[in-house]
């Protein structure tokens, strides 16, 4: 649960952060802190894997939210309910961005460029498959790649960076070793591939085409900047491959079509769909999938009804 929708509920909240970003933990409670919230409202943990299986335990937690991986998820939800809390899993994301015939496609390509490497692709909800019509696909792909190619990589600090290094040395090996096994096997690199001969965590703003079923890129999330590109043979083609996934968190219809691409958006197997935009999110919106990118809502009126006790009270004549 994000944590204002926990306070403005009225809930206090323990926060354990991921085990790479302390320093921007530790800031986040300080805000609240110098934002005025009372005391113990807001607290920012240091905890094991071994601690954080003793907090949820305790009858004083009384709902757990998470945001991670598949394995955390699972581990998460299996100690809640174990103990009967109410939890929330906003979990990995594979989310399908669909160019459809009636696209225009130097939106669509701007829209795909930022979904997918905004963050160095770093979101559970970036655009990771590209699916486009075959009508559009040359089109589509000559601009795409274009631009993905014109992608400043450097220091995020600099105002005309586009893109700065992945998480940690272990998230750029990962995802390489995604990229090879998919290249080894046939697939085709359209630009990138391969990690940034310099220090630290950096790895090429990439494009993969020829991507099957038997390669690792296909079913895994890619959790960096690697966009896969598909050919669609037909609009049925499009969902059916959209669908081909365990995940089902988002995805962008791109159609100058507003009548088909609603049609289009009833189809796919997701929690969210945003048309003719790149993914987002905001405060007012609901957010969050379905199969294995979790369950519950986090944002919005939904979000914040997942951890509030809507209490009966009736009177008798």
């Amino acid at each position: 649960m994000p944590v204002h929708s926990g306070l403005l509920n009225g809930n206090t909240i323990l926060l354990k952060h991921a085990p790479q970003c302390p320093e921007s933990a530790l800031a986040m409670e300080q805000i609240f802190r110098d934002a005025g919230a009372p005391e113990g409202a807001y607290v920012n943990i240091f905890a094991t894997t071994e601690q954080v299986a003793g907090i949820i335990a305790d009858p004083r937690v009384q709902g757990v939210s998470l945001t991670g991986s598949e394995r955390a998820g699972s581990a998460v939800a299996e100690i809640a309910g174990r103990n009967l809390k109410k939890v929330v899993l906003e979990l990995g994301g594979s989310d399908p961005f669909l160019v459809l015939d009636s696209a225009d496609v130097d939106q669509a390509a701007t829209h795909a460029l930022f979904g997918r490497f905004g963050n160095t692709g770093q979101a559970c909800n970036a655009a990771k498959r590209i699916i486009v019509a075959d009508a559009v696909y040359d089109e589509f792909i000559e601009k795409f790649v274009s631009a993905v190619t014109s992608v400043k990589v450097g220091d995020p600090t600099e105002p005309d960076t586009f893109m700065g290094p992945l998480s940690s040395s272990a998230a750029r090996d990962g995802l390489a070793a995604q990229v090879d096994d998919a290249v080894a096997k046939g697939a085709n690199v359209l630009t990138g591939g391969a990690p940034l001969e310099q220090p630290g965590a950096w790895y090429q703003p990439t494009v993969l085409a020829g991507v099957t079923e038997d390669m690792r890129a296909f079913s895994e999330e890619l959790f960096g900047p690697v966009a896969v590109v598909y050919r669609a043979s037909s609009e049925d083609d499009a969902v059916e491959l959209a669908s081909n996934s365990v995940y089902g968190l988002g995805a962008v219809i791109q159609s100058t079509d507003a009548a088909k691409a609603q049609a289009i958006a009833a189809r796919l197997d997701t929690g969210m769909v945003y048309i003719n935009e790149a993914p987002g999110t905001a405060p007012e919106l609901p957010f969050g999938g379905i199969k294995r990118s979790g369950v519950g809502r986090e944002l919005g009126k939904y979000g914040m009804d997942e951890f509030v006790n809507r209490k009966l009270i009736r009177t008798g004549k």
